[in-house]
């Protein structure tokens, strides 16, 4: 948050009161403010990037929640969450994981936490057909299984030079184009085979004007 927001967030916190834009009076406010980063406010605040005063004024009640890799006891229960979740929201029959894929995901350092476990699961759901997501039904970097990748064609930059971000773009178009066909325009599963999150997927589509 830049110093100027931080600055009338603050002010905002101590007069308990807004004043809408364009309008004649304050506004007097009672709500609970639940704030959460993933920076080291101390240091931001040392580095003079974050208010001091604002920081002790929401830093009232602390809780640190570590980072999924350093809670592996979570991993099997959010995983099951996921799963009940997806499988309601995709009118599918519930599925189950093996002892097998429960492990894979227990040792995978998950660098996008729960969002990126979400999206694995969502994924998973998606291309199986099996009443159960073992651990080859989840991607190659969780499940420790090497997915070759031999249908990309070779590049080669010509002498003239290229467009790199034109030439990406293209790649990309292809890629969603095929995706959608061999999931017959299910986009969920369009984004799993591209293992990206469906409303990632939905934007790039009107980005493009697919």
């Amino acid at each position: 948050m830049p110093l100027h927001l931080q600055m009338k967030l603050l002010r905002v916190l101590q007069e308990q009161e807004v004043e809408r834009v364009g309008a004649s009076r304050k506004v007097s406010l009672d709500v609970r403010v639940i704030s959460a980063t993933n920076s080291d406010l101390e240091e931001r605040v040392k580095s003079g990037e974050f208010r001091e005063d604002l920081y002790y004024r929401l830093n009232v009640i602390p809780i640190l929640l570590p980072p999924l890799r350093d809670r592996r006891e979570d991993i099997p229960l959010l995983a099951k969450h996921f799963l009940k979740k997806i499988c309601i929201d995709m009118n599918r029959p519930q599925l189950e994981l093996t002892i097998e894929a429960i492990q894979a995901l227990e040792n995978y350092g998950w660098p996008g936490n729960v969002r990126e476990m979400e999206n694995v699961i969502e994924r998973a759901i998606a291309l199986t057909d099996s009443d159960v997501i073992d651990q080859n039904d989840l991607p190659s970097r969780i499940s420790g299984t090497v997915q070759g990748t031999g249908n990309l064609p070779t590049l080669h930059i010509p002498e003239e030079g290229l467009d790199l971000a034109e030439t990406v773009e293209e790649v990309e178009r292809t890629l969603i184009k095929q995706a959608m066909e061999k999931s017959r325009n299910i986009k969920a599963r369009a984004a799993a085979l591209l293992n990206l999150n469906r409303t990632t997927l939905v934007e790039k589509i009107k980005r493009y004007d697919m």
